[in-house]
């Protein structure tokens, strides 16, 4: 006997399971890259705005509290989708799949004047005051020690030559400590994506469906504080950059009981960039610290996983898998990198200043209830594993579990609202800087993401 599900109030149940999706999670990861709007059935648009409010916080490696460092952000998703005929349908999607947003406040060590850092460089010149007879270990002993070198200079005891090298590192120190802002990142993509699908097979089961990916990045980081060691005071500015990938996906549905499985590839993504970079500490070596060079940044490749059945006429059961090979990834900036070969011998190939270890799995269940003829509700449950523990200070996080929870209602034939939310429990990491020195701990995390998102289906 075959069954029959009624199609459109299922439909109406799962959409508002997508809402708040993958709103947070590994490496840059945002949006989650979702295609569903193009895999609905007849014409259809969305738009979809989301919300998130993460609360991250910490201590440093001294001990001293690191208060919230992860800044609300939002972001839009825009879909629409047609049918050229009952074999060919065409769509355009607009998303914003990576992203960060970090900003250290506080005293502790991603903020302010990098004292340490400074008193080390001093220290380890082994200069001795010629009246104390003591070792200069700080700042304050290193500037008596130059004015008592000008002395001895204009007394003819001392080289001039060596007291302007005195001085010029001083200056260099002097810059480095005037700094008294927090560590901050923002990293925004823009991508714009355009299907062609076609279906085949004997009862047109199967679609086939792919096309062009055009991306916009760009990027600001600062670097502050005594954590980041040598590179504190770094400044990394990326002009906006747009380039080009592809996507390509398959379809299977089987209408009569709501079963839809899709699978959907996105391409890497290279930007070549101009990379504008500043490294104050890098005028001791004689290394000019302002540099604007060409770099390049490779958005990752990913696979999404996307499932649903009905269980009965009313009740529809979801899945979504999605894979990113974050441990692929790195973003290495010419003079960073450059400056951290001569500092690490033993890393021939310098160090980048992103990077990650492991790859990104995210899996996500969800039911969806028509409790009306015009309202369904929905809840969720999903994973994040994370990219690796410890992870970069600029977003220390690994990974999260969730539960979800959504409603929609169809406020006509053709048209809807969706509302969604999502908790997310963040999982415990330690933050580290590229060389691998664990300089924060971050425990018992958590944030929210809010979602609404306005509909129309007409088949």
């Amino acid at each position: 006997m075959r069954i029959s599900f009624t199609i459109k109030p299922l439909v109406t149940a799962i959409a508002t399971l997508s809402i708040a999706s993958f709103a947070s999670a590994a490496g840059l990861d945002r949006s989650g890259q979702p295609v569903t709007a193009f895999l609905q059935d007849g014409t259809y648009a969305e738009s979809v705005y989301t919300y998130i409010d993460a609360d991250v916080t910490g201590k440093d490696k001294n001990g001293n509290k690191i208060s919230d460092i992860a800044e609300s952000y939002d972001f839009f998703r825009y879909g629409v989708k047609s049918d050229i005929n009952d074999t060919l349908s065409i769509g355009v999607l607009y998303d914003e799949p990576w992203g960060a947003s970090a900003n250290y406040e506080g005293n502790n060590t991603f903020v302010g004047a990098p004292t340490e850092v400074a008193n080390g460089i001093i220290a380890s010149r082994d200069l001795v005051n010629p009246i104390s007879k003591q070792k200069v270990t700080n700042v304050a002993e290193f500037k008596q020690y130059v004015t008592v070198a000008e002395k001895l200079a204009q007394a003819g005891k001392v080289d001039p030559k060596d007291v302007a090298r005195l001085k010029g590192l001083q200056g260099v120190l002097d810059q480095a400590l005037s700094n008294t802002e927090g560590t901050n990142v923002e990293v925004r993509t823009e991508s714009l994506t355009g299907l062609l699908g076609m279906k085949v097979g004997q009862n047109k089961e199967f679609q086939i469906y792919g096309g062009p990916v055009a991306q916009r990045l760009k990027a600001d980081v600062k670097l502050r504080g005594s954590a980041y060691e040598n590179a504190t005071g770094y400044n990394l500015s990326v002009n906006p950059d747009t380039d080009y990938g592809w996507i390509a996906g398959v379809q299977y549905s089987k209408p009569e009981i709501a079963l839809k499985a899709a699978l959907t590839y996105r391409s890497e993504i290279d930007h070549n960039l101009n990379a504008s970079e500043f490294m104050p500490l890098v005028a001791l070596r004689g290394t000019n610290p302002h540099q604007v060079n060409k770099m390049q940044i490779t958005t990752p490749e990913s696979v999404n996983f996307d499932f649903q059945t009905g269980l009965n006429p009313t009740t529809l059961a979801t899945a979504k898998v999605r894979w990113v090979p974050w441990s692929d990834f790195a973003i290495t900036p010419p003079l960073y990198n450059g400056a951290t070969k001569i500092a690490y011998p033993d890393k021939p190939n310098g160090l980048n200043l992103v990077d990650y270890s492991d790859d990104q799995w995210q899996v996500e269940l969800g039911l969806g209830k028509r409790v009306a003829d015009n309202l369904a509700v929905s809840g969720s449950l999903g994973w994040d594993s994370g990219a690796g523990d410890p992870t970069t200070s600029l977003g220390p996080i690994k990974g999260y579990y969730s539960v979800g929870l959504g409603a929609k209602y169809d406020f006509t034939k053709n048209w809807a609202l969706s509302a969604g939310g999502k908790y997310l429990m963040f999982g415990d990491a330690k933050g580290k800087i590229p060389n691998g020195n664990i300089v924060g701990n971050f425990e018992n995390n958590d944030g929210y993401a809010l979602g609404v998102q306005l509909s129309y289906q007409d088949k």
